[in-house]
């Protein structure tokens, strides 16, 4: 009986040194329980302050420079002018000048070389316009026009210099109220601008309501443009006459000594005073001819 009651104290003892050795350390009552190194989580570590982030650089201020940068332009060409001549061949050149000698008949000079007698050019251009050669209304002689305006209605001008010896007319204008003005006292130059047109490139007219009516009858906006500018013109005929009735009985008036209290007679005052009207009827009536041949060639 004693032997077994020291074999189980020993066993007992034995199984008790064993169960210690298998733990980690100590537990000790107070303490949390210790979990295994699997189940544990990483402890982050503590964030670091941000740092400042530096100030941008100061940009220098851009000046801009007194004197501009050219811009890529394209290579300039040189103008080069046509002249067309009757036997259908077109030559070209650089510079096209009219010589008009004071014996003999005016010519073409191309380049300072080529002569060309007008006779023989149907058209031509330089760096004053585009001209044709061809003959006026009523005329077999061929003149040279200016062609400044192209469409179905293309316009054409000739302006010459012309010397009145008798004064200028009370009109001061040249055909169908164009041109530059009159001396009304004496004589003097005055610049005349003669203005004719062509339909669809056909022969050349003059310019006036007429002629201009019918070529623009198949217009109807056209049409009654010009029909304003008639009405005009008949305004400007009457104003005329009227004023040069007023002058007419004022100047008799003076003669005759029918006035009293002056030597001139009122009426002599009021008839340019009358002649004011005219001028601004003839702009209105210029105005309506220029917007009835835009609008026919706008809507071809």
């Amino acid at each position: 009986m004693r032997f077994h009651l020291l074999l189980t104290l020993a066993l007992l003892t034995t199984g008790a040194a064993t169960r210690g050795l298998a733990q980690d350390g100590p537990r000790q009552l107070n303490a949390p329980p210790t979990l295994p190194d699997s189940v544990r989580q990483p402890v982050a570590a503590p964030a670091r302050a941000a740092e400042p982030t530096p100030a941008p650089a100061p940009v220098a201020e851009q000046v801009p420079s007194a004197r501009p940068q050219p811009s890529n332009l394209p290579p300039a060409q040189a103008t080069r002018f046509r002249v067309g001549l009757k036997s259908g061949q077109e030559v070209q050149a650089y510079d096209v000048e009219t010589r008009q000698p004071l014996l003999g008949r005016n010519y073409l000079l191309l380049d300072g070389q080529r002569r060309l007698e007008l006779t023989d050019v149907r058209y031509y251009e330089d760096e004053t316009g585009f001209y044709v050669r061809t003959n006026l209304p009523g005329s077999s002689r061929e003149s040279t026009l200016r062609r400044d305006r192209t469409g179905r209605i293309s316009l054409y001008s000739i302006t010459t210099t012309q010397y009145n010896n008798m004064g200028g007319s009370p009109f001061g204008y040249g055909r169908f109220g164009y041109g530059g003005m009159g001396y009304p006292y004496g004589g003097g130059y005055r610049t005349v601008k003669t203005e004719y047109f062509s339909k669809d490139n056909g022969p050349v007219q003059d310019l006036n309501l007429r002629n201009l009516s019918i070529a623009t009858s198949d217009n109807p906006g056209a049409r009654s443009l010009l029909d304003q500018a008639r009405r005009s013109r008949t305004a400007i005929t009457l104003s005329y006459i009227g004023a040069g009735g007023l002058m007419a009985a004022g100047l008799l008036s003076s003669l005759t000594g029918t006035n009293t209290g002056s030597a001139i007679s009122p009426l002599v005052y009021a008839a340019p005073a009358l002649l004011i009207v005219p001028l601004v009827l003839q702009g209105k009536q210029q105005r309506n001819i220029k917007q009835a041949i835009s609008l026919y060639n706008a809507q071809q």
